[in-house]
């Protein structure tokens, strides 16, 4: 506030008193920064919407399949509980949110594992980090639930607990990854992770942003395959 009213006494108002590079008239930069950051935009636009072709032609059978599974698991009564790491926890709820409350369609039960922050601190504080997921679960599922976890390394090892601890009490287990998919591709979750969609970048902007496509994706045809099949899961 003080900032800017100094450059109001200088005759500059606003932005333009912060930020004079902004602006014509300031030494010729404003069209090098507004050309740069054009070119930027571009450029990672051009790249995300190849990411995402190359996503959908490895993946999109094996997303109808997914969603399948998932819908005939919500059919017979199944929850789904989604978790991940970091910003890979902000795309957990918002994957609960978007199966829970959706703008249109069929809403279903889901609940996102880091959104009690007492218990995520409990745990981690009182056993350790690594079990922060596989302790909800042992608490709160079933045999017919749903685990969802996200990860742009694939490397995180709470992840790998959750879909051990998910594989013992007969939950569907689905894991978005990055990179070359890290632990959660390897040999031996090969039997713990029933669908498994790696993003191939090394951007963890563009893995992230991928997979926010596959699971919109994952929701939107749960949703068809929950009105379309009679009876559902079979």
């Amino acid at each position: 506030m003080e900032t800017a009213e100094r450059a109001g006494e200088d005759g500059s108002h606003g932005t333009q008193g912060l930020y004079p590079f902004l602006y014509p008239g300031s030494g010729g930069l404003a069209e090098d920064v507004v050309a740069g950051a054009v070119a930027s935009t571009r450029e990672k636009v051009a790249e995300i919407a190849e990411l995402r072709r190359r996503v959908r032609g490895l993946h999109a059978e094996r997303l109808v399949a997914c969603a399948r599974d998932m819908a005939g698991r919500f059919a017979a009564g199944g929850r789904m509980f989604t978790f991940g790491n970091g910003g890979s926890s902000t795309d957990a709820q918002q994957v609960a949110t978007a199966f829970l409350a959706p703008a249109a369609g069929r809403p279903l039960p889901a609940l996102c594992l880091t959104c009690d922050v007492a218990v995520v601190t409990a745990l981690s504080n009182d056993i350790g980090f690594d079990v922060v997921f596989a302790r909800q679960l042992a608490a709160l599922a079933r045999p017919g639930d749903i685990a969802l976890g996200l990860s742009t390394s694939g490397g995180s090892a709470n992840l790998v607990g959750a879909f051990h601890e998910a594989r013992s009490r007969g939950l569907l287990t689905v894991a978005l990854a990055g990179y070359e998919g890290g632990l959660l591709a390897e040999p031996p979750m090969a039997g713990v992770i029933d669908h498994l969609f790696v993003i191939p970048s090394s951007s963890v902007h563009r893995i992230q942003e991928a997979q926010t496509t596959v699971y919109h994706v994952l929701w939107e045809a749960t949703q068809h395959a929950l009105r379309d099949s009679t009876p559902i899961g079979t």
